[in-house]
């Protein structure tokens, strides 16, 4: 008896023992699993973040490329004079008389068939209410009330402080939400589910409204509309986005131009003066400030406090490039006179202090320097008159060139009398922001925190600076603010504490890279100021998802970005691995092979992580890297035979060409002529060091030209880089080009730069 009781529980102890080591086995399994997941999003989310900020890196650097064609193009024709009149449009801050010709909605009328929503002022709950409705039903609102509503937004905005005063003892509670770049799903997810605006309600959305999603103009809409009827529960805070010249580059001015093709010039124009008045913080119950960016060791809440926030037109650069002539004028002949190098043509504008980077702003000093008159006088002149003089010259000496050149004389127009250009003069002078003030702005909309200690300069962004622990906890100190609440960066989690939980991150964007990549979040403060963070995703489609489909679908699309950088840099990267490759075996190491692709890109990434996902075949061990370049090519050799270093070159530098597309479309007509493309080209090349002939050049233009109307969209230039990316994908290896054999082009390849 007692021996069979000993037999049952020998027995069960053995079952046990196998059914721990199972249950140790399975979770061991899956902790590497969940392991390996992990490390393929993080991974995957180094992708994005590396690409995105190396695009803000090229937004400074295209100032760069303007500052370079002042300095070294010089027009061969009065049509290419023209042309760079046209480009270098002067940006400055809106006269009070723009805004009121942009304001003027009252002409506009509302046609009997529109079935959008209408607006009627003073706004009622009931109107910003419907207006999310329609909008969530795909309807547009008309012109004439995008106007209007702009209007009494900027009256509104006139009035407020540069830092908005917020206490919850007038709310329940108060909701802060970060950047939505453009995706109303999420604003009316956030809205779903934490309730409308009210006067127990209050809002704080902390800037970046609009960018890279398609529904900018509507988020704009309702934000303005709630902000009207809430004047004192509803709050806006600037971003870095709302920027008139970040905004050609990322989308939101081609949204607006397509959505109103008439009027969009005006919304544009009115909507540049209102980006301006935008608060730049927000301070609840005195102890939690809320700003976009960041702070540094120099952020000054007293100085922000009071300046003319309106005078910061751009972040971009310092100065906007509407100087007064008399400025203008004396520079350009001080430039005429006194440069060192090659004389520049002195018909040029003469702006040649813009920044290579936010961080090192022209000072007045800068440009009161080497300024002199090449005017010759017996005695001292008003400035004015000397001003006026300097033109007159400039006048007649352009008159001359055009005779010369074979074009019609044109009739002289006569000249204002000295009173006249004085008084056109002080109208058109703009108080400038000090270098201090610009650079208070541009650390607060563009910083970043880092676990080090200090500050430093912020490089992956071009702009604003990198803050530590001791920076927050000196500026907390210093105000007597218990902590920081900012956006500006992308989480998976949609939220991020660092530096002892002083900084919070909340970014309300969800799926912002792709679908899946990460949530969104927005944070609830009560009297006692904790924090309550809601994270939520808006896309339906990624609750249906397990954890290793969406981490491969969004993988997958990383993965695809990677590859257009890599095909954008080819060239460059082939004169990589030919350091490498000293015998000319076509063979490299995998370490060279990640060396070198590190070398040429910049993004700071785990590259021998990454290298399964990258290469496929090796040739004991190591790398062919010719065909691995070939394998990345996107395009098959055109029926026109398109050079493939042009097209490539053209392919790393799309944002950057959009961009310029669109400073040159000063009609904002979404459209220029092949004529125009040719002289961009011309002038892009000569900035890139690259010798092509204008046949190249011409061919190129006729094949974006798909409809073969003379003028090249900006859609059909970007449509021509989608049907190369389709035609590839789906052709044979063989099909495309290689561009990795230079001696045979009929055009000379663009150097690494």
């Amino acid at each position: 008896m007692g021996s069979g009781t000993s037999t049952q529980h020998h027995f069960a102890f053995q079952n046990a023992e196998k059914a721990f080591r199972a249950a140790a086995l399975i979770q061991r399994w899956y902790r590497r699993y969940v392991a390996r997941l992990e490390m393929r999003r993080r991974c995957t989310w180094s992708i994005f973040q590396s690409i995105e900020y190396a695009g803000q890196q090229d937004q400074v650097k295209l100032h760069n490329f303007f500052s370079y064609l002042v300095d070294h193009f010089t027009p061969s024709s009065h049509n290419e004079r023209d042309f760079l009149n046209c480009m270098f449009t002067e940006e400055r801050s809106p006269q009070a008389s723009e805004t009121q010709n942009c304001g003027d909605y009252d002409s506009i009328e509302v046609p009997d068939s529109y079935t959008g929503p209408r607006l009627s002022f003073p706004l009622l709950p009931d109107h910003a209410t419907a207006l999310v409705e329609a909008f969530r039903r795909k309807q547009r609102l008309h012109a004439r009330y995008v106007l209007n509503l702009l209007h009494e937004a900027r009256k509104h905005l006139v009035q407020l402080p540069n830092i908005n005063r917020v206490s919850t003892c007038y709310s329940e509670e108060i909701t802060v939400c970060g950047d939505l770049h453009g995706q109303l799903d999420d604003l009316i997810f956030i809205f779903y589910k934490n309730g409308l605006p009210s006067p127990e309600r209050a809002y704080v959305f902390n800037g970046d409204f609009v960018d890279r999603g398609k529904d900018s103009v509507e988020i704009l809409m309702v934000l303005f509309a709630f902000m009207l009827v809430y004047p004192k529960e509803f709050h806006l805070n600037r971003g870095n986005h709302e920027d008139h010249i970040v905004n050609l580059r990322y989308g939101f001015t081609k949204e607006v131009m397509h959505k109103y093709k008439i009027h969009g010039k005006k919304i544009l124009k009115l909507l540049q003066d209102v980006f301006c008045w935008l608060p730049l913080a927000t301070l609840v119950d005195e102890k939690v400030l809320i700003l976009h960016g960041g702070v540094s060791d120099r952020t000054d809440l007293e100085l922000l406090a009071k300046l003319d926030r309106h005078k910061i037109v751009s972040t971009m650069r310092y100065k906007t490039r509407k100087e007064n002539k008399k400025q203008a004028e004396e520079k350009g002949n001080a430039n005429q006179t006194g440069s060192a190098g090659r004389p520049s043509p002195w018909f040029l504008p003469q702006s040649r202090s813009l920044p290579s980077s936010p961080l090192r702003p022209s000072t007045h000093k800068a440009h009161r320097a080497g300024r002199s008159s090449s005017v010759p006088c017996g005695v001292p002149l008003d400035p004015k008159e000397l001003s006026r003089r300097v033109r007159r010259s400039v006048d007649l000496e352009l008159e001359r060139c055009r005779q010369q050149a074979g074009f019609p004389a044109i009739k002289e127009k006569e000249e204002p009398s000295s009173s006249e250009s004085e008084v056109d003069s002080d109208a058109e002078e703009q108080p400038q922001p000090t270098p201090e003030e610009w650079r208070q702005v541009v650390d607060i909309l563009w910083s970043d925190p880092m676990a080090q200690e200090g500050c430093r300069a912020n490089t992956v962004r071009g702009g604003g600076c990198y803050f530590g622990p001791n920076v927050t906890e000196r500026l907390l100190q210093k105000y007597h603010l218990q902590f920081l609440i900012r956006s500006h960066e992308c989480k998976p989690e949609g939220y991020e504490f660092c530096h002892s939980r002083k900084v919070l991150t909340i970014f309300s964007a969800s799926n912002y890279y792709e679908v899946g990549s990460n949530r969104g979040a927005y944070v609830k403060l009560g009297p006692d100021l904790t924090p309550h963070i809601m994270q939520f995703q808006a896309n339906k489609a990624t609750h249906t998802l397990t954890m290793r489909q969406r981490i491969s679908r969004v993988e997958e699309s990383a993965l695809r970005a990677l590859r257009e950088k890599l095909f954008a840099h080819s060239s460059d990267i082939l004169v990589e691995f030919k350091k490498h490759d000293k015998d000319e075996t076509g063979l490299i190491a995998l370490s060279d092979w990640a060396a070198a692709v590190e070398s040429v890109l910049h993004l700071g990434l785990p590259w021998r992580m990454l290298r399964p996902q990258l290469v496929s075949s090796l040739t004991d061990n190591k790398l062919a890297y010719k065909s691995w370049l070939e394998n990345l090519a996107k395009e098959k050799l055109s029926q026109q035979n398109i050079q493939s270093s042009l097209l490539e070159t053209l392919y790393r530098n799309r944002s950057n060409l959009e961009t310029i597309f669109r400073i040159i479309d000063s009609d904002h007509s979404g459209s220029i002529s092949l004529d125009e493309f040719r002289h961009t080209w011309k002038l892009f090349s000569s900035h890139m060091n690259i010798d092509i002939t204008d046949d190249c050049i011409c061919d190129l233009a006729r094949s974006i030209d798909f409809n073969k109307d003379g003028h090249i969209d900006i859609n059909e230039f970007l449509e021509a880089f989608r049907l190369v990316e389709q035609s590839c994908s789906g052709g044979d290896v063989s099909d495309c080009p290689q561009v990795t054999n230079s001696s045979n082009r009929d055009c000379s390849s663009p150097g690494a730069h």
